[in-house]
């Protein structure tokens, strides 16, 4: 093969990539808002935490609270103890805390 063929091959490859890239990122501030708004809102949140991938809340009212909706969103687990919940988001964690913390 000619040289110029292989950068034809790569170049085409690297658009591939960059399209599928594309397709799977999510929108993060709209997920964030759906979140919040799954947890009961921000007046329903009283206080927030992380612990690595896991996101800490207290709630006003936990049962305000979507389990099975933030589930749905791409969390990994929800446990709730008495208020709180802990939620199992990975590397979105800490961008949920920061987005509260601007909210309130």
């Amino acid at each position: 093969m000619e040289t110029y063929q292989y950068i034809i091959i790569l170049v085409t490859l690297i658009i591939i990539a960059l399209a599928i890239i594309k397709m799977n990122k999510k929108d993060v501030k709209i997920e964030l808002n759906k979140l919040v708004e799954l947890l009961g809102g921000k007046d329903n949140i009283l206080n927030t935490e992380v612990e690595m991938s896991r996101f800490k809340v207290t709630l006003k009212d936990v049962t305000k609270a979507n389990k099975e909706g933030i589930i749905r969103l791409g969390a990994k687990g929800v446990v709730e103890i008495d208020d709180q919940l802990k939620i199992v988001l990975g590397s979105n964690a800490k961008k949920l805390k920061k987005y509260i913390d601007e909210l309130k």
